[in-house]
Parts: structure tokens; C-alpha cells; sequence
């Protein structure tokens, strides 16, 4: 029972404080975007994860992991069958952690569904509007706005406009194309739809609405940051300033944006990466996130388990 409202208790606090303290570690998250972007989906999955787990540790007594797995399992067995050793309490516990489940799956579901569709018709509209451009590796579209960006999916397909082409140098060309490809290479759009899954799922949560705007935000910056790898800063700059006002489609993935000024200055004035006792600090802060709701629920299972076999020793 203490493990279920340990768990519990985590669950609201963190679904409420967290994004406060995301917002503390705002400035070193943009020196380390893929760590920043690893620490909010711990944290999101932290939060579902104890949700599920406490009802799980309230539904089952740490006694019956005290004499085994067989005895668990078959304690299990039983309260599918007949209902036996399962209190009704018990029981809407466990149905609100199969709603929880439930809910995360269809929404997720629902998520890729709809970008798939949606891709599929951009796909064939550029089938008719574009044309494929084998040195730029992209596909041109005779457009006056200045755009790039990508369609993600199992045709992945680069995309610039004739407007971003005409005001861009060559140079600039080829620095907004690796930021295209990187969101490629990283399979980003996955990364997205996971953060928007559980915003879907819950709305108005703090934790998960805080975590899908930094995420989208911060594989912006990582996406930067691997381009500056093959192509100077100030080049990647400029490309930016000039698509800052364009918009892509939703269900795309572009180097321009909202937050294109933003970035401008970090690629200008870039800071110091973390040290490795930081990325240290912060690797070990995912682990503990998405340990430590699993330690926490094993912790009174194990300590049964324990104390049974150890006092079956005893008396031998």
C-alpha cells in the first residue's frame, strides 16, 4: 500500500512541478538538446509508468510476490478466472491501469495513422508539382515562399522551394538540406509523435504540453547543431534568417519556423557543450527516472520475498 501512494503521490507532483524545473534547466538544454530531449521523454514516461504501477501495486498484495513467481502467478491466474483474492477496490485499480494503457495505445495510434495519411497526400501532390532535382538530393517545388523541409515515413523525401533557392547561396543551400536530413537520419518525427501522443491522451497536464513544445523545439536545435558538424555556423545563419517567416505543413519537419531567430543567435554565439560530470548528472537523471517508479513498486515484493525465504530457512 505505501508503494501505491508513493507512486501515486509522484505521479501529481511530477505531472505538475517538473515542467517548473524544465524551465530551470532551460539554458543548459540548449548545450545538450539530445540529453534535454532524452530527459523530457524519461520524464513524461515516468509519469505513466507510476500511474500504471501504483495501481498495480495497490491491486496486488506484496505478500503473493513474497512466495515466488509460481505464486504470483498463480495468484494471478486467480484473479482472472474467478475473482478470488481480487477486492473490488483492487479491481478498479487495474481497470484504471488498462484505461491508462488504452488510452496511451489508441492515441498513439490515431497520431501515426493521421500523419500517415497526411504525408501520403502530400506525397502525391508533389508527385504533380515538383520535380525531383538529383544534385540537391530534394525535391523543387516552383513556389515563391521561402520554404524547406521534409516529409519523414518510409519515402522520405526532402523538399525546397524555387523562392528559397533564388534567395538562398548555394552554400546555404546545401546547410538547410543537412538540417533536413538530420531530422531524416534521426527519425525525429517519431520522436514528436511520442511527445504528442501523451499530450493527446492528457490534455491540459502540465508535464506532458511543456514536454511536446520543448521537444519540438529542441530537435530544431539538435538538427542545427548536426549540420554545423559538415557546414559553417554563420552559413547555417543566414539560411535561417531568410526561411524564419515561412510555414511548412504541420505534419513536416522544417529548418525555418517559429523559432528560426532564436536559433540564429545560438548558431552566432554558440556556448561551451557540457562537461562530462553534467552529462553525466543528467544521464543519470533519466536512469533514475525511468527506474526508480519500477524500484519503488518491486521494493515491498522483494522485501516479502525476502523475509519469506528467509524465515523458510530458519525453521529447516
Amino acid at each position: 500500500m505505501i508503494a501505491a501512494i508513493v507512486l501515486l503521490l509522484y505521479t501529481v507532483v511530477a505531472a505538475i512541478w517538473l515542467p517548473r524545473l524544465g524551465r530551470q534547466a532551460a539554458r543548459w538544454a540548449d548545450r545538450a538538446p539530445r540529453l534535454a530531449i532524452a530527459l523530457w521523454q524519461a520524464a513524461a514516461a515516468s509519469v505513466v509508468a507510476s500511474a500504471v504501477l501504483a495501481a498495480m501495486a495497490f491491486a496486488v498484495p506484496p505478500e503473493v510476490v513474497g512466495h515466488g513467481l509460481a505464486g504470483l502467478f498463480e495468484a494471478c491466474a486467480d484473479m482472472l478466472n474467478d475473482g478470488s483474492g481480487l477486492t473490488r477496490a483492487g479491481a478498479g485499480a487495474l481497470l484504471t491501469a488498462g484505461a491508462v494503457l488504452a488510452r496511451v495505445a489508441y492515441c498513439g495510434a490515431a497520431v501515426l495513422v493521421r500523419a500517415r495519411v497526411e504525408r501520403r497526400e502530400h506525397a502525391a501532390l508533389l508527385s504533380l508539382l515538383g520535380r525531383r532535382d538529383s544534385d540537391l538530393g530534394a525535391v523543387v517545388i516552383d513556389y515563391d515562399e521561402r520554404l524547406a523541409y521534409c516529409v519523414p515515413g518510409r519515402h522520405a523525401q526532402m523538399v525546397i522551394t524555387t523562392g528559397a533557392l533564388q534567395s538562398l547561396a548555394p552554400e546555404q543551400v546545401a546547410a538547410v538540406l543537412e538540417h533536413e536530413r538530420a531530422h531524416l537520419r534521426g527519425r525525429h518525427h517519431l520522436v514528436l509523435a511520442g511527445a504528442e501522443t501523451l499530450a493527446r491522451a492528457f490534455p491540459r497536464i502540465p508535464l506532458f504540453e511543456r514536454a511536446r513544445t520543448e521537444i519540438a523545439r529542441l530537435i530544431e536545435l539538435l538538427a542545427d547543431d548536426v549540420a554545423a558538424r559538415r557546414h559553417p555556423r554563420i552559413q547555417i545563419a543566414a539560411a535561417l534568417v531568410r526561411l524564419a517567416t515561412g510555414r511548412v505543413p504541420a505534419f513536416t519537419l522544417g529548418a525555418g519556423g517559429e523559432t528560426a531567430l532564436t536559433r540564429v543567435r545560438r548558431m552566432l554565439n554558440p556556448e561551451a557543450p557540457l562537461c562530462r560530470r553534467e552529462r553525466l548528472t543528467g544521464l543519470l537523471a533519466v536512469a533514475v527516472l525511468l527506474g526508480g517508479p519500477a524500484m519503488v513498486a518491486l521494493v515491498p515484493g522483494f522485501s516479502s520475498f525476502l523475509a519469506h525465504h528467509c524465515h523458510s530457512l530458519l525453521t529447516l
